[in-house]
């Protein structure tokens, strides 16, 4: 100690023995290191860090020393192996409490390793949930592509991004496994894998968003276009899309922690805003679509609608729900106690998404009478509504059946294309 002139110490505790670091002089504020008032209650050494013993294990809290060797202005730390034989949540600090080290600097990196490889404990049990998700995913691609490939002849647009939605979100969840399973062999994230990840998982988000927001509008169902609000929705999804990607590279790209309170508060708000606009716009449009459904006596789309509705009013309640106990998981675990259910935090929010797009999935099935009933009118008396249903083709195959009869009983459509752009027109003017 005679040619050591400071003192740096690395101290590893397990977060359940955060109490047995540092002390409180005569109940005041706590200190982390020890000082001549605390010497003398405590019987620590003045400059060092205040360490007790853990119940569990003497030897624990683990501290590492490291001199300052006489006028030297860098010292480097031994590459210190140490072996964790119980399981929990476990913090590294770098602690000098010398004042003549006041301004130091320190670099270099750590790498934990589990039993079972590199992933930390929270993040573990989302490698398997993301091979579950891509059985999910491809289960559906299988059927839903085997009805698009039956009846392609009578596919409406809305089902080719419905189709465009499912092949993305079996490719995020593929990605997403192999990235964790990079990520767990090797110990580190390559930031061009996890950024092409998080962007695939962005346009998937984005386009998603902008299917509800379309058929909420009535999109291939009601009208064939969206008219004058095709750049708006266009500018929304782009905005969007920037938003969500900032965010998502800024929590996963290059780092396996969450980002600072104040940083992701800022990359968090805009994301939330956007999706907050969104849902106002959805039921905004739904409404007025259901309103014209009703006003045209269109029963079987009129029913649909409602489901869709039903569905879409589930799923907000269900992640504000979600979102409050988010805040309250976080808020009452401030040292990450409850790491092994954390995961769960992220998966609702991909299996949320999946169960709504098997919704839409049920709901525009393809089948042979698709673009007859996209964009077929029915504004009929009585007689007519009771025709309208959803029935089995003779091959068992369901389909949506609507024959609409004028007064001199030819079959015919209640409102044409023209009539719709013309409406449309009026809307958008």
């Amino acid at each position: 100690m005679a040619h050591s002139t400071g003192l740096v110490q690395a101290i590893l505790f397990e977060a359940a023995d955060r109490d047995n670091i540092g002390g409180s002089a005569y109940g005041g504020q706590r200190s982390i290191c020890c000082t001549p008032d605390l010497a003398k209650l405590e019987g620590c050494k003045q400059g060092e860090v205040i360490r007790r013993p853990s119940s569990d294990d003497p030897d624990w809290p683990y501290v590492l020393d490291t001199h300052f060797s006489g006028s030297h202005l860098s010292v480097k730390l031994e590459d210190e192996v140490v072996r964790i034989t119980k399981t929990g949540m476990y913090n590294l600090f770098f602690i000098s409490c010398d004042p003549k080290l006041r301004g130091l600097s320190m670099s270099g990196k750590t790498v934990w390793r589990n039993p079972g490889g590199y992933l930390p404990g929270r993040m573990a049990p989302l490698m398997k949930f993301y091979v579950f998700m891509s059985l999910a995913y491809l289960l559906v691609m299988v059927v839903w592509s085997s009805q698009y490939i039956r009846f392609w002849r009578d596919i409406m647009p809305i089902q080719n991004w419905i189709t465009l939605i499912i092949a993305l979100g079996l490719f995020e969840m593929t990605l997403w496994y192999f990235e964790y399973l990079n990520f767990n062999s090797s110990g580190v994230r390559p930031i061009g894998i996890t950024t092409w990840v998080v962007t695939v998982g962005a346009i998937r988000k984005t386009i998603s968003r902008l299917l509800i927001l379309s058929i909420s509008m009535g999109y291939g169902v009601v009208r064939p276009t969206l008219g004058g609000l095709t750049s708006k929705v266009l500018l929304l999804g782009l905005t969007y899309f920037l938003a969500s990607e900032l965010l998502d590279i800024a929590e996963n790209v290059g780092t396996i922690n969450d980002i600072s309170g104040k940083a992701r508060l800022f990359l968090v708000l805009p994301d939330a805003f956007l999706d907050a606009f969104l849902i106002l716009w959805i039921f905004t449009s739904l409404s007025r679509t259901l309103e014209k459904l009703q006003a045209r006596r269109s029963s079987v789309k009129l029913d649909i609608y409602r489901k869709f509705t039903n569905a879409l009013a589930v799923s907000v309640i269900a992640s504000v729900a979600w979102i409050g106990y988010e805040v309250y998981f976080k808020a009452t675990d401030p040292f990450s106690e409850r790491w092994q259910s954390a995961w769960i935090i992220t998966a609702f929010w991909d299996v949320l998404a999946f169960v709504l797009l098997l919704v839409i999935c049920y709901l525009w099935a393809p089948s042979q009478s698709s673009q007859r009933y996209a964009y077929s009118g029915e504004a009929a008396d009585d007689d007519d509504e009771e025709s309208q249903s959803l029935t089995k083709g003779t091959d068992g195959d369901v389909g949506m059946v609507k024959v609409d009869k004028d007064r001199s009983g030819g079959v015919s459509s209640a409102f044409s294309l023209e009539d719709e752009a013309e409406e449309d027109k009026r809307e958008f003017s």
